[in-house]
């Protein structure tokens, strides 16, 4: 099996994955926008950007609220800005990634992402996804957790390759290289899409798809080989890769 380790965490396993979520440290971290001069303040972990009287700082919930009320006769108003609580996943740094990735992907720490890859605004990508070189992952779809996506794959907006963590027993899901997902399409826990294949928009696909077909449907069924006209109404475009 191939390695993917992250200290002593196997993050190809579930079980592992599910340790790793539980000993991970939980954060809640927090920005405060203060008026008011607490320069001569002790910040402690507390991070500090400012002068005089007025200062952004950054910090873990519980420091910053107590920061606040120890020294709230030094203050005279503060907006507190978060967006998680005792999340135990960051997200991805995305500044050593060679792929395209628009605002608004949530893309979660521990995510494999291959050289010419797209990931538009609005998609989510969980823990122990991969995806392959020159892949595109639409707007407002969704890879969750250990999903495979080969190499020049096109995830149609709003479709969902299922994750699994949980049951733990099942396999990822597997889309192989040059598989074309319509929009708003479903690919339940465990299912493997065969090379060169195409999932119609809107399906729901509940069993594994063979290679070079057409499905469609809920469930999806095999429709029809993927033939010459086929491949010209799927073929994916070069520059939007660049």
């Amino acid at each position: 099996m191939e390695e993917n380790m992250e200290g002593n965490y196997d993050l190809t396993n579930p079980y592992e994955i599910a340790r790793y979520i539980k000993e991970a440290k939980k954060a809640t971290p927090v920005k405060v926008y203060i008026k008011g001069d607490i320069s001569d303040c002790d910040f402690g972990n507390i991070e500090d950007y400012g002068s005089a009287d007025f200062h952004v700082i950054f910090g873990e919930s519980d420091e910053i609220t107590d920061f606040l009320e120890k020294n709230k006769n030094k203050i005279n108003k503060f907006r507190l800005e978060y967006d998680r609580r005792n999340s135990a996943i960051p997200l991805i740094d995305l500044r050593n990634i060679d792929a395209r990735i628009e605002p608004g992907a949530i893309i979660r720490d521990k995510v494999k992402i291959d050289k010419g890859a797209v990931i538009m605004m609005g998609a989510v990508v969980n823990i122990g996804a991969e995806i392959g070189e020159g892949t595109m992952v639409d707007m407002n779809s969704v890879v969750g957790a250990r999903g495979k996506l080969g190499k020049n794959v096109h995830l149609g907006a709003g479709s969902v390759v299922a994750g699994v963590l949980e049951p733990p027993s099942k396999s990822p899901c597997i889309i192989e290289d040059n598989v074309l997902i319509g929009a708003n399409s479903v690919v339940l826990e465990g299912v493997k899409i065969g090379k060169g294949s195409v999932v119609a928009a809107g399906s729901v696909v509940v069993e594994d798809v063979p290679e070079n077909v057409v499905v469609a449907g809920s469930p999806a069924k095999v429709i029809k080989s993927v033939d010459d006209k086929t491949k010209g109404k799927t073929k994916l475009v070069a520059d939007l890769r660049k």
